[in-house]
Formats: C-alpha cells, sequence, structure tokens
C-alpha cells in the first residue's frame, strides 16, 4: 500500500508535538507545587515518559492495537514491534502513514496519560513506587481502556462509542486513577480539613493553618509557560489524532483552540465574581480543562459546539475544584479530577449531543438525529470510570504492600527533591 507524503509530515509533526506535552506537564505541575518538590516533579514526568516509551514497546502497544482476545486486550503477537516493517502500513488504522509512525504517535498518549495522575499524590509519593505504580498501571489500565475504545475490535469500539483523541482514554482514565491515588496517599502534612478549620478558627487556634496558607505554588510563570506549550502541543494531540492531513485534522485544531480560550475566558470570569480578582493560575488551569474536555470531541463537533464544550468545562471544573478544597477532605494537590476527569467526561457526554456528521460521517449524536449515541457515550463513561478508579486503588494498595507509597514524615518535610534525588531546584549559595 502506497503511502501519502502529507500525511506522514502531518503525523510526524504531531508526534512531536505530543512528545513535548510531557516536559509542558512537568512545568505546568512544576510552577504549582512548593519550591523543595519543584525537581522530584519534573523528573517524574521525564522519567514515567521514559519507562512508558520501553512498556508501550516490549508489550503495550501490542495489547492495545494487537490481534483482540474477546474484544477485551490484544495478545502479544506484535510485542517489541514483532513483525513490523518501517515501511509496513496497517491500513486497518491509518492507510497513509507507515505503521511504526503510528506506533510512535501512540506512545505518546501512552506516556503522558499516567503522568496526569502525578499532580493528585505530588509532595509525598516515593520515586521509586512510583514507577513501580506507573508501569502496573499502563499495562493493566490504560492498555485494555485504549483497547476497547480504539481498537477496531475492541468491546466498547463495536458497541458504537467514539473517542477522538483521548477524552476517555487519556482523560477520564487518569482523573479517576488520580482520585484513587489521592484518597490512597493521603493528604500532605499540614493540609486542614475545612470543618476542622473552621473550629480552630471558633477557638482562636492560631496554631493550626488555614487551607492552601502552606501550599503556595513555587513559580507561576512556569504555570503560565507549560500551559502555553500544553496549548501549542494539544493541537498535535487532537489534529493529529486525524492520522491524516485532511479537513477533519483541521477542524480538529480549531475547535481545540476555541474550546481552550472559552474554558479559560469562563474560569477567569468565575474567579472574578467570586473571588474578586482573575488569576493567572486559574487562566491557565481553565485552558487545560478546555483542551481536556474537547479532545474526545475535536474531530467531530463543529465550532460553536468546541465553544460551548469549552465554557461548561471552565465552569464545571472550576466549581469542582473548589468544592474539593474548600469541602472535602479529598487532597487532589493539583486537582487532576477536576481537570481532567471532569473535563474528560464533559467531552465524551458532547460527542453523543454534538456529533455531526458535517464534520465525521463516522458518527452523529443526540441533536443531529441519534439519541442512541448519547446513551452509548454514557456508558463508555461509566464503565471507564469504574474500571480506572477501582482498578487503581487495587494497583495502589498493592504496590503499598511491597513498597511503600508514602514518603516519611521526615523526608516529606524535606522535601522530595532532596529525601528523593539529593538535588535542589536552586542552589542559592
Amino acid at each position: 500500500m502506497v503511502t501519502n507524503s502529507a500525511d506522514i509530515a502531518w503525523v510526524l509533526t504531531s508526534t512531536a508535538l505530543v512528545m513535548l506535552m510531557t516536559p509542558a506537564l512537568a512545568f505546568f505541575y512544576g510552577g504549582l507545587v512548593r519550591r523543595k518538590n519543584l525537581v522530584s516533579t519534573l523528573v517524574q514526568c521525564i522519567a514515567i515518559f521514559a519507562v512508558v516509551s520501553l512498556v508501550w514497546f516490549f508489550w503495550g502497544y501490542s495489547l492495545v492495537f494487537g490481534p483482540s482476545v474477546g474484544g477485551v486486550i490484544g495478545n502479544l503477537s506484535l510485542a517489541g514491534l514483532n513483525g513490523i516493517t518501517i515501511n509496513q502500513v496497517n491500513s486497518t488504522y491509518a492507510s497513509g502513514i507507515p505503521e511504526i509512525l503510528f506506533f510512535a504517535f501512540q506512545l505518546k498518549f501512552a506516556a503522558i496519560t499516567p503522568a496526569l495522575i502525578i499532580g493528585a499524590c505530588a509532595e509525598r509519593i516515593r520515586f521509586k513506587s512510583l514507577l513501580i505504580f506507573v508501569i502496573l498501571w499502563s499495562t493493566f489500565i490504560y492498555s485494555p481502556i485504549a483497547h476497547w475504545m480504539w481498537n477496531t475490535n475492541g468491546w466498547l469500539h463495536v458497541l458504537g462509542a467514539w473517542d477522538f483523541a483521548g477524552g476517555i482514554v487519556v482523560h477520564v482514565a487518569a482523573g479517576l486513577s488520580a482520585l484513587a491515588a489521592a484518597l490512597i496517599v493521603g493528604r500532605r502534612k499540614g493540609c486542614v480539613y475545612w470543618k476542622d478549620q473552621m473550629k480552630a478558627l471558633d477557638r482562636k487556634d492560631a496554631g493550626v493553618p488555614a487551607m492552601g496558607t502552606e501550599f503556595k505554588p513555587t513559580n507561576i510563570p512556569y504555570v503560565i509557560l507549560g500551559a502555553g506549550l500544553l496549548w501549542f502541543g494539544w493541537f498535535g494531540f487532537n489534529g493529529g489524532s486525524a492520522l491524516a492531513a485532511d479537513s477533519i485534522a483541521v477542524s480538529a485544531v480549531v475547535a481545540t483552540n476555541l474550546a481552550a480560550a472559552a474554558a479559560a475566558v469562563s474560569w477567569m470570569v468565575l474567579d472574578w465574581v467570586i473571588k474578586g480578582k482573575p488569576s493567572a493560575i486559574g487562566i491557565s488551569v481553565g485552558a487545560v480543562c478546555g483542551m481536556a474536555a474537547v479532545t474526545a470531541a475535536a474531530g467531530y463537533v463543529n465550532f460553536t459546539a468546541a465553544v460551548i464544550i469549552g465554557l461548561a468545562a471552565g465552569i464545571i471544573s472550576n466549581l469542582v475544584a473548589n468544592w474539593r478544597a474548600g469541602r472535602s477532605k479529598i487532597d487532589d494537590t493539583l486537582d487532576v479530577f477536576a481537570c481532567h476527569g471532569i473535563g474528560g467526561i464533559i467531552g465524551a457526554v458532547s460527542v453523543g449531543l454534538f456529533a455531526t456528521a458535517a464534520v465525521n460521517p463516522a458518527v452523529k449524536g443526540l441533536f443531529y438525529g441519534n439519541p442512541a449515541q448519547l446513551g452509548i457515550q454514557v456508558l463508555a463513561v461509566a464503565v471507564v470510570s469504574a474500571f480506572a478508579f477501582v482498578g487503581s486503588y487495587l494497583l495502589l494498595r498493592l504496590v503499598d504492600v511491597f513498597s511503600p507509597l508514602r514518603v516519611s514524615p521526615k523526608e516529606e518535610d524535606e522535601g522530595l527533591d532532596l529525601s528523593q534525588h539529593g538535588e535542589e531546584a536552586y542552589n542559592l549559595d
């Protein structure tokens, strides 16, 4: 089969753009943590990228895109890229590019997804335990979910569930897994539950810190830089998922930009109304929420729908994040669930509402004459959410038995930069 040079060029570019998103995420997350944990947060993202690259090569790709075993998981016939030559094309997934390029593009998704999770347990998780969990999670959580949704014989795909670029596979899976991680690893030292804080204020107990006063971001410019680079990379994340240099890729890129902009603005306005000032962090986080939300729908919806998705994501994710911080016992450090979990759910359900054949003839939603699609999308979200949360919860419990997840109180006070890596972000001498 003859490949298409334009398709190869676009998907190669998109592969590089998606790779950039991992260091972008590192800076986005790194700027949000305290100075003593900056290096550890940055290096966790890079180490995860390296480890998952090998997992994807040795068995991950085969588990996801290899011949299906009952629609549940792929076999190992493609392990280590067995039998795949550099010129071979897999017409099932991308007829215009070599399969090895399809492998490389999908690798970047597999690598960034577990990196998203670390934001929920930042500043207190042991590095060795994290890497063990990532290997297990990539194998037993990500691979089955990606197979169900993206393998042509995966059971959710056969049922008719659609996920253009990973709203379900990446964001819902990571968001619900992050929630499990936050619960298992527990709250950071000094993170005071709001009822305890109110009691302390009633007692005028100055020894109990107000929520958040100890946890100021170390570098807001890093947050803005990370968000900007994520925005840039997301054009490859969503646009590249067309796997061709065509009109669907163009539509996905424009939809991505509009959703990011709408969410940044809606988060900013809500902060302005509620808190009196529009924060730089809020605008940055809002943009990321919008991109997470539109990911599932980017290649299926028109531009008005993309704006609606972004506006909804900015508002709903903001409200969930504020509820989590102010009214729950959950210390999801960087609000991974509110941003990626809620955003992914909004986008996946939006496919069932707004998908139109005018953009992509593959699928139509409720507002375009196919109400059944909404039910299928909700089912896919429910199944993946439950599987990711319960599976991650059990894996974390298992890892904790053999390699404690949490650093000691002394190591947490010292900071993970020194206790885990023996390095500091800034040498002030």
